[in-house]
């Protein structure tokens, strides 16, 4: 499946683009509201656009712009929620588990709901815990997560596909990271029948292959204001990137759509965004909603243009038609024969046009950086209905770097633009080794390269320490290359080389060239203080020289000494208990800086002594936060609390490999509590884990005793990863403001690799096998919420983006009597219905039935309350054959 997959991100073949027709193009002379019911008409489950995120509050920065979109075009969009955020905080109550899911759905529902949206599906994924890894999610979440999002975009139809940032960039969650990826192979795969057959020649799915495919959030900057889209300047200025104002007025509800969007973020407050302040009332300090078009395969608006400003920019050519260009329903896509291509070399660009309807004469001509060659004829001859044509050009780059190649389409109908990147350098070019994430991300995006080179290589390197740095040196050219490799390091590191040589590498290969780095001044600055220590990686070949900029970063290291005797676990620290460096936790990585050394700051010791480790950190705190129940004593960020992580090897990935203990150094009945979170034995409890606190005025200690046979794995004593972190909270509504420690960078609670280095003086771990990590595996099934079951009926979809039952159920009568609704079934084969009585106030009853085969089966559902006025039975079916059916009936 996997190499289907990866021919069809490549591009659809004439057979199965006439497999997947073009969006519907309604009359272009209809009123927004007009055209919109027109494309809803043929299914109430077709829908314009879809946002795919991995949790509820994914979409919550986008509303402004589906509101906008919704009131004045009439775009119908839908939310795709991969999980419904089970392992997130509660800060409105005891909730968790599949109860926490329900009550996030409900948030998600009514806060999308300001914005106009009404559809929201959940595929009952399970969000496990924060982790920054998007192969840990893909592993934990399964196979099937991609064919239920292609299953739904076949089945929603969306012009317009919208998602999250598909890069391990520092501190992006994991499961954002993933359901990315998955929405971008979804583009791709939703419109080639060959993915996924079964959804086509069994449910009766037709492929679709949407319009557009954006990420929200690109990395650039603006002003704010009206003109914030125009002056939004992108980090990489060859990408697409479309904003859309927030601090219109919407004409229903006469605020700005800003101020709309902060009311819907508020609706979350299980995850602590009740107290949002609010936006600003002055429209000019407001600015835009931004997102990055990864593809198109319909003209949209040139860069630099007045539509491309406009907020419609990303409608433009999918939904809606600007003045002067081409009818809805045309189709131009640009495909340049490499992306990686040399200066000086030719290279092949074919561009494509089609349409529902007569274009006429056409052609197109390419639009290409100053100083570059353009030969072949742009005659595309008569464009008429459902008719393909192609032009091809022969391009000879010039300057080196990443560039657009752009297209301009001339017809009888009007006019259109599509663009493609391409990197122009030289055939040998260098890196320096990628971290496992990073390289695996490159690898995934190798058919979109549009999405590579988002992350800028990185390794880290401890205070005063060496590692061993690979560059490698790869070959785009079609003969074999020699050459040498270069590194100018910045001041304070040095190499047992600064040069050394390649020879005989084939066209298309990779080799990797060591060198061996050291930091020779222990004195700079580690952690994001210091920040990345850039420097230049030069490498030569037959055909010129390639200059790269990676950097290193410094993590603080320290040694750990062994105890005379073991530390007492009391909150205190005993004479000689500790007799190590004290660590410096008072570096900021999250939230608010500390307004003083009182408001938050901290030191930390450590020590071993037999078979354990021990910490103890003294933390400056003026101002308590919420005093949890010790019962709740986990998801530590919402409350005080002292984090210690260890990464035994010092190799680890993502942190299903280490061991992260949290500890509250209060609670609601007075002692602290400790508890594992995010690691290898996630919410288990550890025999031999002890912790202790004292707490004083403005100030607490906390303690804590770890067994090395709770780790995963063997201690590596040489580099132990190690991090101390402290959450502060200042109020008493389970929300943090500040997060400072050890090592710190943004998101550092899930990357091991920057966590700080140790070293045990004297250890020697005894040999073991690793232990497999404990990972939850318990979401909501959608069988299970009411407010799914509804939306299935409404829309006449299965639930969770799997398939629909053959062997269906549904209630053929429903009517009161004592305590309880009888309720009749009839089904069409064995299988299991979820039941609930519904009414203006929720769930007033409900019960799971087995049904044991065909035929019809009378139950009566308990009622824990009375029923209002109107009351409904919902009937969520799982057949015994496979698939799911809701069905309703009204309680007489």
């Amino acid at each position: 499946m996997r190499a289907l997959l990866m021919a069809a991100l490549l591009h659809l073949s004439p057979a199965q683009a006439a497999a997947a027709p073009p969006p519907l193009a309604p009359d272009p002379t209809a009123s927004p509201s007009a055209a919109a019911a027109e494309r809803a008409a043929s299914s109430p489950a077709d829908l314009d656009a879809l946002f795919v995120g991995a949790h509820p509050d994914d979409e919550a920065f986008s509303l402004s712009t589906l509101g906008q979109w919704n009131e004045d075009h009439g775009v119908r969009t839908g939310v795709v929620t991969v999980t419904r955020g089970e392992g997130g905080g509660n800060a409105v109550g005891p909730e968790e588990g599949p109860a926490l899911g329900l009550l996030r759905e409900q948030e998600e529902r009514a806060a999308v709901g300001k914005a106009g949206v009404r559809e929201v599906f959940n595929l009952d994924d399970v969000d496990f815990y924060y982790t920054v890894s998007a192969p840990l999610t893909d592993q934990v979440w399964g196979g099937d997560t991609l064919e239920k999002v292609v299953r739904l975009v076949r089945q929603t139809r969306p012009e317009i596909l919208m998602t999250m940032d598909p890069a391990p960039t520092p501190g992006n969650h994991g499961n954002h990271q993933q359901a990315a990826r998955l929405t971008a192979e979804a583009f791709y795969a939703a419109g080639d029948p060959s993915v996924f057959p079964d959804q086509i020649r069994k449910e009766g799915l037709r492929p679709f292959a949407p319009a557009k495919l954006l990420l929200g959030r690109p990395r650039g900057n603006s002003q704010n204001g009206p003109s914030c889209s125009s002056t939004f300047r992108p980090n990489d200025p060859t990408q697409n990137v479309f904003g859309v104002w927030s601090g219109k007025t919407s004409t229903s509800q006469k605020r700005t759509w800003a101020a709309i969007e902060r009311d819907a973020q508020r609706v979350y407050a299980s995850q602590g965004w009740a107290g949002f302040p609010d936006v600003p009332t002055d429209p000019a300090q407001l600015g835009c909603d931004f997102f990055a078009q990864v593809d198109s395969r319909v003209p949209f608006p040139a860069p630099g243009s007045a539509a491309a400003a406009a907020p419609t920019a990303i409608l433009d050519g999918a939904l809606t038609r600007a003045a002067g260009t081409v009818p809805l329903g045309t189709r131009l896509e640009l495909s340049p024969s490499s992306f990686a291509v040399r200066p000086g070399k030719p290279f092949t660009v074919k561009v494509t046009a089609s349409g529902t309807g007569e274009l006429g004469r056409s052609s197109v001509a390419l639009r290409v950086p100053e100083g570059w060659q353009v030969s072949g004829s742009g005659d595309l001859g008569r464009l008429k209905p459902g008719r393909d044509a192609s032009a091809s050009f022969t391009v000879t780059p010039s300057k080196e770097g990443r560039a657009r190649v752009g297209a301009e389409l001339t017809t009888e109908r009007g006019t259109g633009y599509t663009d493609r990147q391409v990197e122009v350098g030289p055939a040998v070019r260098a890196t320096q080794q990628l971290l496992p994430q990073v390289a695996q991300y490159e690898k995934w995006a190798e058919p979109m390269p549009q999405l590579r080179g988002l992350v800028p290589p990185v390794l880290t390197l401890p205070s005063g320490g060496t590692r061993t740095v690979g560059v490698a040196v790869s070959n785009s050219g079609d003969s074999a290359q020699s050459g040498t490799v270069r590194i100018q390091l910045p001041d304070g590191f040095t190499a047992d080389r600064t040069e050394a040589p390649y020879s005989g590498l084939a066209p298309g290969a990779t080799t990797t060239v060591p060198f061996t780095v050291t930091n020779s001044d222990p004195s700079l600055k580690t952690s994001n203080e210091g920040g990345d220590y850039l420097y230049t990686i030069t490498a030569t070949g037959s055909d010129g020289s390639s200059v790269a900029k990676p950097a290193l970063e410094l993590v603080p290291a320290t040694t750990i000494p062994q105890a005379s005797s073991a530390p007492v676990v009391d909150g205190a620290e005993g004479d000689g208990e500790y007799s190590g460096a004290a660590l410096d936790i008072s570096r900021l990585w999250e939230g608010s800086a500390c307004t003083s050394a009182a408001d938050c700051s901290g030191t930390a010791k450590l020590a071993w002594h037999g078979t354990d480790l021990y910490v103890l950190a003294k933390v400056k705190d003026d101002v308590l936060g919420t005093r949890l129940a010790a019962s709740d004593c986990k998801r530590h960020w919402r409350t005080d609390a002292v984090e210690v992580t260890l990464d035994p090897r010092g190799t680890s990935e993502n942190t299903s490999t280490t061991f992260k203990a949290a500890v509250l150094p209060v609670t609601a009945e007075g002692p602290a509590c400790v508890l594992r979170d995010a690691d290898s034995g996630q919410g288990q409890q550890t025999p031999g884990l002890k912790a202790a606190s004292k707490v004083g005025t403005g100030e607490y200690t906390v303690e804590l005793a770890i067994p090395f046979a709770a780790l995963p794995d063997k201690v590596d004593p040489r580099k132990l990863g190690v991090n101390v972190l402290v959450y502060d909270s200042d109020t008493q509504d389970k929300t943090g403001q500040t997060r400072i420690g050890w090592s710190t960078w943004g998101g550092v609670q899930g990357d091991p690799y920057r966590w700080g280095a140790a070293e045990l003086t004297g250890y020697e771990p005894p040999a073991r096998e690793p232990s497999a990590p404990v990972i939850p595996d318990v979401a909501l099934s959608s069988l299970d919420s009411p407010q799914s079951l509804e939306q299935s009926v409404r829309l006449g979809l299965p639930l969770a983006g799997g398939p629909a039952a053959k062997d269906r159920a549904r209630i053929v009568s429903a009517k009161t009597e004592q305590g309880g609704v009888k309720v009749t079934l009839r089904a069409g084969g064995a299988g299991k219905a979820h039941l609930f009585v519904r009414d203006a106030d929720g769930t007033a009853g409900s019960r799971v039935v087995d049904v044991a085969g065909a035929g019809t089966t009378t139950v009566t559902v308990p009622l824990t309350r009375a029923a209002s006025a109107r009351p409904v039975v919902l009937a969520g079916w799982q057949a015994a054959s496979g698939g799911t059916h809701a069905s309703q009936a009204r309680v007489r």
